[in-house]
């Protein structure tokens, strides 16, 4: 994970700002990170707070919690021999190309009646 800190302020407020683009979810399903569960729990007690009758229920799955969770194994594979990241920018980029080109081989970007290789060069040029 890039962030700097994985904390319960931290997950609070990623929380929040996902909350005020999707709106609320009906249930979060997570890791078994403390801090993500934490965070969460605040939310719900935000919620109660302000008498909103949606909870959102928390799901913990200690591994391949989700199906984001088991996309991003394959970039873990393919980073993971890397001695790292030196910037943020050079990280940043490096993990769009690849999720670019993951996204294109599965089909879920751009043209499907061209092949992976010309969409590739397509947005290369």
């Amino acid at each position: 994970m890039l962030s700097e800190q994985r904390n319960t302020a931290a997950a609070r407020r990623f929380f929040k700002r996902a909350i005020a683009i999707h709106g609320v979810p009906d249930r979060v399903v997570i890791d078994k990170s403390g801090a993500n569960l934490a965070g969460l729990n605040s939310i719900n007690a935000i919620l109660k707070f302000i008498r909103t009758c949606t909870r959102i229920k928390v799901l913990q799955v200690k591994y391949l919690n989700n199906i984001i969770q088991q996309d991003h194994r394959f970039i873990k594979r393919i980073t993971g021999p890397m001695q790292g990241f030196k910037a943020f920018h050079s990280a940043h980029a490096t993990l769009a190309g690849i999720e670019t080109a993951r996204m294109i081989r599965k089909g879920q970007f751009g043209d499907d009646s061209l092949r992976p290789i010309q969409q590739f060069a397509a947005l290369a040029v």
